[in-house]
This record gives structure tokens, C-alpha cells and sequence, in this order.
């Protein structure tokens, strides 16, 4: 029935927001190139946004969009070809 269908659709929709969560990963990265790195992932637009947690240290915060940690963790291991990137 219509009722049965709209509960069917709603319970996915509650398994989906479950199963989609923003994950967290902190980096020790060259301190003269944070800025480069936040550029290069605003260029692609809403796979990663990162956020510095202590300048002085060089410490990052990226926070990658579902389903993206393998794309980010590609660009990340080619950035490391010319850039320090420690994942912490």
C-alpha cells in the first residue's frame, strides 16, 4: 500500500544518513604550503575541506566528503612527491 511504501522509503532514507558521515583525518604537513594544499582541494569541489589546526606546527584537518577517501588519498600520495604529508 501507499503507507507501507512511504515507511519502506523512509527507513532507507534513515539507513542511507547512517552509512554517510564526514571522516576526519589529521596531517603534519609543510608549514609554507598549507595554503597550496587548500587550494588544491577547493579545486575540486566538494571532495575534502581542510581546516588548520595549528599553523606553527603545520597541523591540518581534512574533513573528506563520503565516498571520497579514495580520490583524496590519490591527490594526496601525488602531492607527497613535493610535499611533506604525514598522516597523524
Amino acid at each position: 500500500t501507499g503507507q507501507d511504501l512511504h515507511e519502506l522509503y523512509s527507513q532507507n532514507l534513515y539507513l542511507i544518513r547512517i552509512k554517510v558521515r564526514t571522516i576526519y583525518k589529521n596531517y603534519v604537513v609543510e608549514k609554507s604550503r598549507i595554503g597550496f594544499l587548500k587550494f588544491i582541494f577547493e579545486a575540486h569541489d566538494g571532495l575534502a575541506v581542510i581546516t588548520t589546526l595549528d599553523a606553527k606546527k603545520g597541523l591540518v584537518r581534512f574533513a573528506i566528503a563520503p565516498g571520497c577517501v579514495d580520490e583524496t588519498r590519490t591527490i594526496l600520495d601525488d602531492l607527497k612527491k613535493d610535499i611533506i604529508i604525514n598522516e597523524v
